[in-house]
Formats: structure tokens, sequence, C-alpha cells
């Protein structure tokens, strides 16, 4: 940078007017294993890897150390190496895009297929195809659109995300969580009830904003990404994903804004418009406006507030209305609330002849404003009823469709359901939901084993010995909170 980086891969800036905010980091999609592929592709993957790493590495150095330049220079550093590592990033199993092609397909002659859509790319011949439209069911009945991309533009799509992770991994603050790598939805679970439990909160907004993905302006995001980003090749890339279309049907719809839900890239470019709509305006609102005390939690477009006075939460709610019109955003009218919630909130409501204290849901948990044994404030967190209720619904449709499968193979899928179920609602305050969540799927097993014949003899008895060795037992699988939250971040402020 300005001389001071020696090797083939330069990072050329310059510098910016603008001031960005400060780091942490969660995942995209899973890093998949090298089963099947030859020893020399074995060798080969794992040299490009460490020179991928490399390469990446003094990008995050000089983002780090250069908070207001842009890179000029970072289009080159989508080489063959990177290319291939992000391939095999991509999930096996996923569903091809418009070309038909699938992940096994395309390594049948990975090389030639690599070298070819390199060649295409740094002469400006690559062209981004239009997205399979796909509609997936939500919790409350309706569909979700997803846009499924052609796995070329997956693969180049994980390898620009992965270049523009160490730019703005350094820029992201803290209390910005969706999708990014080192990041779970548990690790703003457990900030959001530190914050709640540790510090004074008195109020809560719940906020969602309206159809983020299918809102989003495009110039306003070239805007953004030009605070930071000074290859034109690379902003020329991401304008053909967004002007890509979609393909619903047979028919090509052009898309003037948005970005599709499911594209690779779309998670990290929804990350970048937020940093500058809602997390550096919040941040700094916070710092200079605020009265009392206010914790933030951001994952993705879901966004929770804590705050201390109510004055506080009344004048935020109302100027995040009017900041995110300015970027053609808005919040969900019935999604976004405003709640007394915290140590104080049922006294208080008591004394005003009001019932319990209303509650709140983020990241598949409703929160509650309850009381441990000895009467002091205790947030219980109990997972949400719809989805609990789809989840259970979606095994009762799947053993339908198994219903001639032997026990066993039965047994065995339900014990993975169940136990991947637990991985991540099985958090403490929660135990009753699971103890029921199991109950429930034993007796949906054994439902559907005495339907399947009229000789079938499985018994209360029978079911509950299946259950016992094939269904996990309902236990706390998740530390508490602030325990976990305190490990993570020994430094750091439960707002922060």
């Amino acid at each position: 940078m300005h001389g001071q980086e020696k090797s083939d891969s330069p990072v050329v800036a310059k510098k910016l007017a603008n001031k960005s905010g400060r780091p942490e980091a969660e995942p995209a999609e899973q890093r998949g294993g090298a089963k099947g592929n030859t020893g020399w592709l074995h060798t080969r993957r794992t040299q490009s890897r460490i020179n991928v790493s490399q390469k990446l590495d003094r990008v995050r150095q000089a983002a780090r150390q250069r908070k207001t330049e842009r890179f000029t220079a970072l289009f080159h550093l989508l080489d063959i190496d990177l290319l291939e590592t992000a391939f095999f990033w991509l999930k096996r199993k996923a569903a091809a895009g418009v070309d038909g092609v699938t992940w096994q397909d395309y390594e049948q002659n990975l090389e030639r297929n690599l070298n070819d859509l390199h060649g295409r790319l740094h002469r400006q011949a690559y062209r981004a195809l239009p997205s399979r439209r796909r509609y997936i069911p939500k919790p409350d009945g309706k569909m979700r659109p997803l846009g499924i991309a052609a796995l070329e533009d997956k693969i180049v799509q994980r390898a620009l995300a992965e270049v523009l992770n160490m730019v703005y991994e350094e820029d992201f603050l803290g209390f910005s969580y969706g999708f990014r790598p080192k990041r779970s939805q548990h690790n703003a679970l457990d900030a959001l009830a530190t914050g709640i439990t540790r510090t004074n909160v008195n109020w809560i907004l719940d906020a969602d904003i309206s159809r983020f993905f299918d809102t989003i302006s495009h110039s306003w995001l070239i805007k953004f990404l030009e605070h930071r980003i000074g290859d034109q090749r690379v902003i020329r890339l991401i304008r053909k994903w967004l002007k890509a279309g979609a393909m619903d049907d047979g028919v090509i719809e052009l898309t003037e804004e948005g970005s599709p839900q499911g594209a690779v890239i779309s998670p990290l470019l929804a990350n970048i418009y937020l940093h500058y709509v809602f997390d550096l305006w919040a941040n700094q609102w916070r710092k200079r406006h605020a009265e009392g005390n206010i914790v933030i939690v951001r994952y993705a477009d879901d966004i929770v507030v804590g705050f201390d006075k109510a004055r506080d939460a009344k004048r935020f709610k109302r100027v995040m209305q009017e900041r995110l019109e300015q970027f053609e955003l808005s919040v969900h009218p019935e999604k976004t609330r405003l709640i007394e919630f915290g140590r104080f909130a049922a006294s208080n409501r008591a004394k005003r002849g009001l019932g319990k204290p209303e509650t709140f849901n983020f990241l598949g948990f409703t929160h509650i404003s309850g009381r441990a044994r000895s009467g002091k404030f205790m947030l219980r967190r109990k997972t949400r009823r719809d989805r609990l209720r789809a989840t259970l619904r979606a095994i009762k449709d799947e053993l339908r469709h198994r219903w001639h499968h032997s026990i066993p193979e039965q047994g065995q899928w339900l014990r993975q359901v169940v136990q991947g179920y637990f991985n991540y609602h099985a958090v403490p305050t929660n135990s009753p939901t699971m103890h029921s969540f199991r109950a429930i799927v034993v007796d949906l097993w054994r439902r559907a084993l005495r339907r399947r014949s009229q000789q079938d003899d499985t018994t209360w008895q029978k079911a509950q010995r299946l259950a016992k060795h094939w269904i996990p037992r309902a236990r706390v699988l998740h530390p508490w909170p602030a325990v976990r939250f305190a490990a993570n971040h020994p430094r750091q402020e439960p707002g922060a």
C-alpha cells in the first residue's frame, strides 16, 4: 500500500473522508471436506489455501491500519487459488441455478472450468446469470422468495465476499451479529440477555425493517461501497449481480432494487448497507443524544434496542424511522413495537393497574420479564410458539412420508432432527418447552407407527422404550448468557 506491499498482490488505497467504526466477527456457507478428490488436487488445495490466507491477511492488516482509505486494487485477488478455495467452500448438495449445473457437475473438469472462469473475469467477459426464484414457507404461513444463483456466480460471489470481509470486518461495529465470521445467533442472544440483565434496561424497542432485502437501494449501496472500495472492477462486478434479475416460471424479471435472499454475496451487502444506514448513526446517537443507558443488538434486519429512560426510547424510535426513510427503508408497522420491559416492568405496570409486561421475540425465542425463586428479576427465554408448532408440523408430515421405513431408519432420522433442535433451543429457562417438544415428537412417532398397520402393537410402553433408545433426552446444552458473553468479551461492556 503506497509502496509498502512488496508481493505479487499489492493492495492500493487512498485517503477517504468518512470515518468507520470498529469490528469483530459470523459465518456464511460452511466449509466442506475434500472427500472424493484426487491426491494431486488435495495437495494443490492445501498450498493454494495457504497462499489465499496470506494474501487476504495483508488486506485485513491494511484495513485495520488505515480506517479512512479506499482500496483501489482488490480485483486481482480473485485468482485461481481463491476461486478454487471458494468452490470447495460451497455446499455440495445445494440446488442448481438457472444453468442447471450442480457442484458435482462442475467438479468433473474443475481445473479447466476454473481457468476458463478466471479468464472471463479478468478480461471483463464474465456475465452474471439471473437467479432462479424459489419460494419457501414462513412460520406465519406466507412465502419467502429465495434467489438461487448459478454455480459460477456462487463461486465468484463467495470469493469476492471473502476479500470484502477482510476490509469490512475491521469496520463493522460490535453490536452487529448477522452473517459475520465467528459470530452466531447465540452470540447475539447472549449480548442482548447480558445487556438486559446487567445494565439498566426498562424499555425495549423491537424493530423489524419491512421487506429489507427486497427494498435495498442499488444506488445507495454502491455509494456506501465506494466509501471503502475504489476498485471499479469490483464495483462493476457487484452491479452485474444486482441487475441480473430473477427467473420465475421461465420469465426473467429485471431488478431495480433489492438483493436476492439466498445469494452468497447478499448477507455481506446487507450488512454494509445497514452499517452506514443504521449502525454508525445509532452508535453516534447513543453517544450524543441519549440521557440514559442504551443497549443495541442487530442481527441482519432484526434490531432490538434496550433503553433505561422512556424519553430516549420514544425519541430514538421516531428518529430511527426518519433515518431509514432517508435511505428508502421503512420499519414494519406490526412487527415494530416499543414495550415496557425489565426488572421494574411488572411492579410499574401493576401500580398503573396494567397486566403483565409484554414479551418480544428475537432469533426464535420469546423473551419474558420473569422472576427467579428468590424474587429477583430473571430474563426468561422460551422457544417461540409459532416456530415450535411449525417444526412439529414438519416432523409429522415427514413421518407420514417415512411410514414404511424400518423403525431403526425412522429412529435414526428422528434422533438427528431432535438433537439438531436441542442444539439451538436448549438454553437455560427453556427446559419445560424442550421436554414438551420431546414428548410430542414421541407421541407423533407412536401414532405414525400405529397408523401404518391395523395389526401394529405400538403401545405407550413400547413407544417409551423406543424413545429411550432413539430420541435424545431434553437437557440444557447452553451456558447462561452472561457467562458465555463474559468469556468471549472479557473487557467489553454488554451494550457495546
